[in-house]
């Protein structure tokens, strides 16, 4: 499988993580984490069950992936989430190490993968992340779209 076929069979993943989310109330965010093409661990937004503004997505599936490879360092893993990820989560990918975040649509509001800030690519912090956006992002910002239509009605 070519990389573009790998990111969008991934990305389909993340989306119907997504949908799970909508499902249960949630703002429709799916994220997986992939090291050497098999899925490590995957989550969606967990903000409202929970009730804790931390229980993003990408924030989950650091956590997953770290327990189930034993370490915080994700050094050659890719995570692939539904929406350009927020200062908080781009903070956490830069922690944990992560390689690459594939991401399908942009956050205009509060994304920090280049539409509001870059931080998975400053040069002024200790590690950068390679950034692949737009995979499946007619998909996913339809999803977003829709999740927040419903809600005003």
């Amino acid at each position: 499988m070519d990389e573009l076929n790998s990111h969008e069979h991934f990305m389909q993943m993340a989306l119907k993580l997504s949908q799970e989310a909508a499902e249960r109330g949630e703002v429709p965010i799916g994220a997986l984490i992939v090291k050497d093409g098999t899925i490590v661990a995957q989550a969606h937004n967990e903000k409202e069950e929970a009730q804790q503004a931390i229980y993003h997505a990408e924030i989950l599936v650091i956590k997953r992936a770290s327990e189930a490879l034993g370490s915080w360092r994700l050094t050659d893993c890719t995570l692939y989430v539904t929406l350009e990820p927020c200062a908080m989560c781009a903070g956490a990918i830069i922690q944990s190490r992560i390689k690459r975040v594939v991401f399908a649509t942009r956050d205009p509001k509060a994304g920090a993968g280049g539409s509001v800030l870059n931080v998975l690519e400053n040069k002024n912090l200790n590690h950068q992340v390679e950034i692949v956006e737009g995979v499946l992002e007619q998909e996913c910002s339809h999803e977003l779209k829709s999740f927040f239509r419903k809600l005003r009605l």
